[in-house]
């Protein structure tokens, strides 16, 4: 037998259990028998066997058949998709044929052929596997279809935010290669899911990689497949990323991580617009809009050689800059209220808002880890918190401390005063409302305070 596979036998008669375990077990991967029909549901849930072969006749009569299709019912009612091979003796073929018709697979004579035995084992272990892998695939169908239904949501009123909403618009008709610049947190993810749903595309397969958390050794196995037998644990073909994304979008994440030899492969797959699985001497073509993504300086990797430049050329036909949390202003408070809201009712909390001594403390953060710190820091506050009104204590914050001459700055008066103006103007995009509100001073005030610095 050329396919291995788990097989239960249930037989009333001792020696045919014998005969039949003897005969099998060096060919199959296990073996299990049992002469009574009532422990059928267990075996199916513990040992999970790829085919059972049934006897049609147990102790009720020796001719009838009636248990046999007793059992054949239960099995199917287990497992819609079990594999079930009657034996049956050669007078009883109309009913073996009959029970096709109910749900059965094949039927096997007794006394058996040795070959013709292996060869019916070896078909319905090959059918079990071809419906498991159906089963997974149509399951895998079942949650790219649940994928993106709803238009993901992407929060801010800011000017550079209204810049990046703009752009996602403009692309709504193209296929174009798109390159998504950002910092660590500042939703590069999200862009692209929103770019996948306002495209073309939206009905097909957004597949994402991960390059940050993908071993060099493991990317082209991922990205391209592999053949059966192509390495030691290829126990079977598996597509790749690339071939299951064909017709949709495929979505390379901090794509800076990627090594010079990796890169090679990408761009050769981009460029000929198709892949070869490891292992395999075919080719197949493939259809893909690519979204990369990264929080490196990929010009200036480029400059120090390690990114290649003819790739950059490739991925970025169109680059969107996504720009930190702290230089969108009131998007900080829009998207904490967001996040507040989120938080409270997962938690179940009753809590009204923030106060403005909250918000003045917000506003004045840098947020480094940008909008997943904000977010994280808003549902840490929610669970801590024991206020209808979130408060500056709610929010444990770590002051980050400028490396540049941080020590002149707050020993010159004057220049602190300069940049905590500049800061706010900046955070509030201009609105001298919001920047006296942020701090603490009145609009006149404000005003004289620019007209005195020169800004």
């Amino acid at each position: 037998m050329e396919t291995k596979g788990k097989i239960l036998i249930v037989d009333d008669n001792e020696d045919v259990l014998f005969a039949l375990n003897l005969l099998l077990e060096p060919h199959v991967e296990k073996v299990k028998v049992t002469t009574q029909p009532s422990r059928i549901e267990h075996f199916m849930t513990t040992f999970e066997p790829d085919v059972i072969l049934l006897d049609m006749n147990f102790s009720r009569d020796a001719i009838s058949g009636q248990e046999g299709f007793d059992c054949l019912e239960q099995i199917l009612s287990i497992d819609s998709e079990a594999v079930v091979i009657f034996m049956t003796a050669y007078s009883d073929t109309e009913k073996a044929v009959r029970a096709i018709k109910a749900g059965a697979t094949d039927f096997i004579p007794k006394p058996w052929e040795k070959e013709k035995l292996f060869v019916t084992l070896s078909s319905a272990i090959k059918l079990r596997q071809s419906r498991r892998e159906i089963k997974n695939l149509q399951a895998q169908v079942e949650v790219l279809s649940r994928q993106d239904k709803e238009v993901p949501m992407m929060i801010g009123e800011s000017k550079v935010m209204q810049e990046v909403f703009k752009t996602i618009r403009k692309l709504s008709e193209t296929d174009a290669n798109i390159l998504i610049l950002g910092e660590n947190g500042t939703g590069k993810d999200l862009v692209a899911r929103s770019l996948r749903f306002f495209s073309p595309r939206q009905q097909a397969p957004f597949i994402t990689i991960d390059l940050g958390s993908v071993p060099e050794t493991l990317f082209e196995s991922e990205l391209f497949g592999y053949e059966k037998g192509a390495f030691t644990d290829a126990r079977k073909a598996k597509a790749g990323r690339m071939e299951v994304a064909s017709g949709g979008t495929l979505f390379l994440d901090e794509i800076g991580n990627l090594s010079l030899a990796m890169q090679s492969k990408l761009l050769t797959a981009i460029e000929k617009r198709r892949i070869s699985r490891l292992g395999s001497t075919k080719s197949q073509p493939i259809d893909v809009r690519l979204i990369c993504a990264t929080n490196s300086d990929i010009r200036q990797m480029v400059e120090e050689g390690n990114f290649r430049q003819d790739l950059l050329y490739r991925i970025n036909t169109i680059e969107i800059r996504i720009p930190p949390l702290r230089e969108r202003g009131n998007d900080i408070i829009l998207l904490a209220d967001h996040f507040l809201q989120k938080y409270a009712h997962k938690y179940k909390k009753e809590i009204l808002g923030l106060t403005r001594e909250a918000k003045q403390k917000l506003m004045k953060y840098e947020w480094p880890g940008n909008v997943r710190e904000l977010q994280h820091a808003m549902e840490r506050a929610v669970i801590l918190s024991q206020n209808a009104w979130m408060r500056p204590n709610d929010f444990m914050l770590t002051p980050v401390v400028e490396k540049n001459d941080a020590v002149k700055e707050i020993l010159n008066l004057e220049e602190l005063e300069a940049h905590a103006v500049k800061r706010a103007m900046k955070l509030c995009a201009g609105n001298i409302s919001s920047a006296s509100e942020l701090l603490g001073i009145t609009r006149y005030q404000l005003y004289r305070k620019i007209e005195k610095l020169g800004l």
